[in-house]
């Protein structure tokens, strides 16, 4: 067995006793015995003396039990500690301490979970499934570096996303990926997570603010349990580890997270004191100050040893007790790192390849169809239930009338089902030789399943459309759910059943109704309470200073995401200039080509939807970007095409394009005729220099880049 794998059991979870006084969530610190209550001075300073010194000794249990994996100290001890600690507390409050091991059992106060904006702004990687984009990932670092160059390769743990930030030793936030660039701040929660220290150690020298970003994760053996007791219950059951994990986080009560079992492992460590310039390096130093690392991080000095490091983990990972669904390599060194910088959503640093989805064979019984709020139809087909990554699969998507034809499936089929990236169940194929008394052969519905319209299929795509955008039920439904959705404008208490409820009783037939609704209404509609009405109001009324760019997001148009949205919202500005944009105007504007152009133009040319947005501005939304983000805009580079190469040392490449996009100009891939300049640094690839050369292109470098914008 390879070397790099010689610790794999110090990933097995540590033993708990369910019956302990309290949770089994820490381990154990050569220490020697902490006195009863009835040996304590009763003096002031002795009294928090005391209470500091079970704090730490509690602390350092928990690092032994949980990221060691070496506990000593009996479980009775345990407990005995930790209750002596919380009599301790409640009798002197004065002495409280937001960090105390005591908060890992969480409390039964209610959560509300603020956005707080990311320092550091939390990108996804670039996936593939492919060998072959390893080794061009490799090749292109080498090519744009020219230097050797180190990779770090991590397993990629299957969880959600959290950015810890810690200050003079302390853990003081935790926010959810949330958009990458805001999340939620889960700090109560994430404090009841064992694995995860509220102190750390006082002899270890680590910068005084810096963020911890990791996976917190749902074990397996806890996921199983959970369902068992669920099922016992004849409760739904969880769906896979990833979501049971983001959803124990989320959770209003800090008590009922703690009950979860949650687990975590920190991945990347952020700030601007940061000594090791190894990634590799920085994380074996955070461990030692108490952070749980994976035992699995390799670092490869070339693609071969890359190679076999995700050969080995594509068997090994099934028996490690969390979920795994591919493997991160990062280039090792931070300043190669900035010198490769980002895209607008990935690092150019990293790369995750994700491991082939499992299979199963088994019988389709039926095919569904579901009405997306764009009106896309969805076949859904409806299978006998087989057993997937750790789940149980009952239904998969079809996709679309194409795959339908290609599978060429009747009724009967025995069918292969994978999951897409582990998470989404697929059809991939059939087993034609278990072809036996099938029924009928499946064709795609004409008409909407939903309103019963005659659907549409526009040349050149692949999804079938039920054009009653006004009038089709589910459509409407949807898209007051995808307008108070939290990435749009995050009405909180409103979710999918109050808007049924809104729909059933006559309230609303679309977003703008929602402005119109009264306290009194809502209390009129089955089990809302004062509390629960009061909350829908404030929410309804705190959408109203919801941006510009979310605004636009939430109107739900066709092809338009958060990404579009707000390449449209800085380029127009306003509402009134976007619904006047010509199709010209639109495909201008970067990342928008005819497509998308020709659906906006076709939404602002419905009536309907003018007298909505018209409404939507009477209620008081936001219908163009603040003055603020106004104020940091200019026209300078207005109407340039600009390329981005080479390596730079001011500003990383991202920031680079930032800049072009907010003074009015497009960052584009490739150099042509149209191309204004190139924004050139170091190690400019030489086929973009001869190219530039011989179509005569300008080339500036960064500071006379910066000198152009001022």
């Amino acid at each position: 067995m390879p070397t790099f794998v010689e610790n794999i059991d110090r990933n097995k979870p540590a033993m708990t006793k369910p019956n302990s006084l309290f949770p089994d969530l820490f381990g154990d610190v050569q220490h020697s015995p902490v006195e009863t209550s009835s040996q304590v001075d009763a003096s002031d300073d002795a009294i928090q003396q005391k209470i500091e010194d079970l704090r730490e000794s509690l602390h350092q249990h928990n690092y032994n039990y949980y990221v060691l994996n070496a506990p000593t100290l009996s479980d009775q001890e345990f407990d005995a500690q930790l209750a002596e600690l919380a009599k301790l507390e409640k009798a002197h409050p004065e002495y409280n301490d937001p960090n105390s091991p005591t908060q890992r059992v969480g409390s039964d106060i209610s959560n509300s979970f603020e956005t707080v904006k990311h320092r550091y702004p939390m990108l996804s990687l670039g996936n593939t499934y492919n060998e072959g984009e390893v080794r061009a990932f490799f090749e292109r670092a080498a090519k744009d570096l020219n230097e050797e160059f180190e990779i770090c390769a991590e397993l990629k743990y299957d969880g959600t996303s959290i950015s810890l930030t810690y200050e003079h030793g302390k853990l003081v936030r935790a926010v959810t990926r949330g958009d990458g660039t805001q999340g939620d701040d889960v700090t109560n929660n994430v404090k009841t997570i064992p694995t995860i220290p509220l102190q750390l150690p006082a002899n270890a020298v680590y910068p005084d603010v810096f963020e911890m970003r990791g996976e917190i994760l749902m074990p397996w053996d806890t996921f199983n349990r959970l369902n068992e007791e669920r099922e016992r219950q004849e409760e739904a059951l969880l769906a896979n580890p990833r979501n049971a994990a983001a959803g124990a986080l989320k959770l209003q009560q800090s008590s009922e997270v703690a009950k979860r079992g949650l687990d975590a492992y920190l991945y990347y460590i952020l700030g601007e004191d940061i000594h090791e310039d190894g990634h590799y390096e920085s994380l074996n130093r955070a461990h030692t100050w108490g952070f749980k690392v994976s035992d699995h991080m390799r670092l490869c000095k070339n693609i071969d040893e890359v190679m076999e490091y995700i050969h080995y983990w594509d068997e090994g990972r099934k028996s490690l007790p969390v979920a795994t669904d591919g493997i991160v390599l990062k280039i090792n060194s931070r300043r190669q790192q900035r010198a490769l910088g980002n895209t607008a959503k990935n690092p150019r640093w990293a790369i995750a390849f994700k491991f082939q989805a499992e299979k199963a064979c088994t019988r389709l019984n039926n095919v569904a169809y579901q009405v997306g709020r764009t009106g896309a139809i969805t076949p859904v087909a409806e299978l006998d239930p087989v057993q997937l990554s750790g789940t149980t699969v009952k239904r998969a998507s079809l996709h679309n009338d194409d795959i339908i034809q290609q599978l060429d499936l009747y009724i009967g089929d025995m069918v292969y089902v994978e999951k897409g990236g582990e998470i989404i169940p697929k059809i991939t194929g059939v087993d034609k030789d278990q072809r036996l008394l099938v029924g009928d052969k499946v064709h795609f519905i004409k008409d909407c399943p939903d309103c019963g319209t005659t659907l549409v299929r526009d040349e050149g795509e692949a999804a079938h459309y039920c054009p009653n955008s006004n009038g089709c039920p589910t459509q409407l439904r949807g898209r007051v759910e995808h307008f108070i959705s939290r990435k749009a404008m995050n009405v909180d208490g409103l979710g999918p059943e109050t808007v049924d409820l809104f729909f059933d009783q006559g309230l609303i037939r679309n977003c703008a109704d929602l402005y119109t609704i009264t306290r009194e209404q809502i209390l009129k509609l089955d089990k809302k309470k004062d509390k629960s009405a009061d909350n829908i109001i404030k929410g309804i009324e705190a959408s109203k200073e919801v941006p510009f760019e979310r605004v636009l997001f939430g109107l739900g148009i066709r092809f338009v995401g958060e990404t579009v949205a707000k390449r449209l919202a800085h380029a127009f500005k306003d509402m009134d200039a976007l619904q006047a944009a010509s199709l010209d105007a639109l495909v201008h504007v970067d990342d928008i080509g005819e497509r998308i152009a020709e659906s906006v133009m076709t939404y602002f040319a419905d009536e309907q939807n003018k007298e909505l947005i018209s409404r939507l501005r009477e209620y008081g939304l936001q219908m163009k970007l603040s003055e603020e983000v106004l104020a940091n805009q200019s026209e300078k580079l207005s109407g340039m095409s600009i390329v981005i190469s080479g390596v730079f040392e001011k500003h990383s490449r991202d920031e680079y394009k930032n800049m072009i996009v907010q003074h009015g100009g497009k960052s584009v891939g490739s150099i042509s005729k149209k191309t204004s300049f190139i924004l050139a640094g170091a190690n400019m690839g030489p086929s973009k220099l001869e190219k530039a050369q011989k179509l005569g292109v300008k080339i500036l470098d960064e500071m006379q880049f910066l000198d152009l914008i001022q």
